[in-house]
């Protein structure tokens, strides 16, 4: 089977890249293990994204905003960092930004159903549900994909969206950095009796990391980051104990907690590719860049790295060049570890900061973040970061 472009992992990356390329007439075909009923209607995973203004910009000329409900899109206004159970706090917000909102937060089943329903209505784009990979090889002409039923399928250009854990980057010989914190993050939804103004909060204890992210009316998206050992014990905490342990942690500034639905557990597994490209293939989404989930903001650059490609595709078609070639990819790849890296290492190193308990580290991020408060720079920066771009 021929296509001009394999792309293996038809998750929100993948499609989204397919989705940049639809009106180009290339014959585009992904490959993904799920089924499509699950794709077409997945289900509520817990997570919640915090998509800047850029990529709202993206899924809007997608099209994919028309598939999410405005109910299930809220703004986050504010931003505050807590060390301990210290009243200071590192703050951002949106003064000089000209923006309402520093970003929004959407369900991840939610963007993953608008992502699927955009591709719908492309005849060139074609998904293969239930399919596995088994070996991907590429040649200076083309590149090969084989499925485990024995299947055969040829493109000048092979992408790969499928995951952290990427089996085909393996395959590629392409090596990843991995950095496993030995966390794991439990995330829920909780109501609460007081309102949140639309402030998102990273309270930083002993034990936790405690995330609290906006929803609208009197309902946040609670992420817990604790260690990998104690995971088990909060998945099957009593409901009343759970919620007194929330809101003990945040001084009752939200009143009343209470769960609302199942707490998820995700292992947390930092993942960060060597190189971006390879012979007439290339890494988008998490197969590139596997975020720590302590901004939300993984997606964010999925999406931006998947509308980068296309770009660099449609200037080759433009210039009658082959888009499997070098100089194209290589462009993708340059421009995308600019706009990666620094957020990259950067949120690990704080992560590992504000996870260290010695005395040493606990007096230094207290420090850290009355020191940020007062470098205007700094917060510009980080508040550029949460905006994206186009702030």
């Amino acid at each position: 089977m021929k296509s001009d472009i394999i792309i293996i992992g038809a998750g929100p990356a993948g499609l989204g890249l397919a989705r940049a390329l639809a009106d180009t007439g290339l014959c585009i075909t992904l490959i993904e293990k799920q089924k499509a009923d699950i794709l077409a209607d997945p289900p509520l995973d817990g997570r919640d994204i915090a998509l800047t203004h850029d990529s709202l910009r993206i899924m809007k000329e997608m099209g994919m905003l028309k598939s999410i409900p405005k109910n299930e899109i809220a703004p986050i206004c504010q931003a505050q960092v807590f060390s301990g159970d210290s009243s200071y706090f590192l703050g951002f917000d949106t003064k000089g930004t000209g923006k309402d909102a520093l970003g929004f937060l959407v369900p991840n089943n939610a963007i993953r159903k608008a992502a699927w329903d955009v591709v719908q209505p492309f005849a060139n784009i074609s998904i293969r549900t239930e399919a596995e990979v088994k070996q991907v090889s590429t040649t200076a002409t083309g590149g090969t994909v084989v499925l485990t039923t024995g299947e055969r399928l040829a493109a000048p250009l092979i992408v790969a969206a499928d995951s952290r854990f990427s089996s085909t980057r393996k395959q590629m010989g392409i090596p990843a950095s991995l950095t496993d914190f030995g966390r794991v993050a439990i995330v829920c939804r909780m109501t609460h009796s007081k309102p949140h103004d639309s402030v998102a909060k990273e309270c930083f204890f002993d034990a936790w990391t405690l995330a609290i992210l906006p929803l609208l009316g009197k309902k946040s998206s609670i992420v817990i980051t604790l260690p990998a050992d104690e995971a088990d014990a909060v998945m099957q905490m009593p409901l009343e104990a759970f919620n007194g342990r929330i809101e003990r942690n945040l001084g009752a500034a939200l009143g009343k907690m209470r769960l609302t639905g199942e707490r998820y557990a995700y292992p947390l597994v930092a993942v960060y590719a060597t190189r971006f490209a390879a012979q007439r293939f290339v890494l988008i989404g998490d197969a590139a860049v596997g975020m720590h989930p302590v901004t939300a903001h993984g997606y964010n650059l999925g999406l931006g790295g998947a509308d980068r490609l296309a770009q660099e595709i449609r200037k080759a078609i433009s210039l009658g060049l082959d888009i499997g070639d070098s100089t194209v990819l290589d462009s993708y790849a340059r421009a995308h570890r600019r706009a990666s890296a620094f957020l990259y290492h950067g949120t690990n190193i704080l992560v590992k900061l504000f996870t260290d308990h010695r005395r040493g580290a606990l007096a230094l991020r207290n420090l850290a973040l009355r020191v940020g408060n007062h470098l205007p720079p700094f917060r510009k920066y980080v508040t550029r970061q949460l905006t994206g771009k186009a702030a």
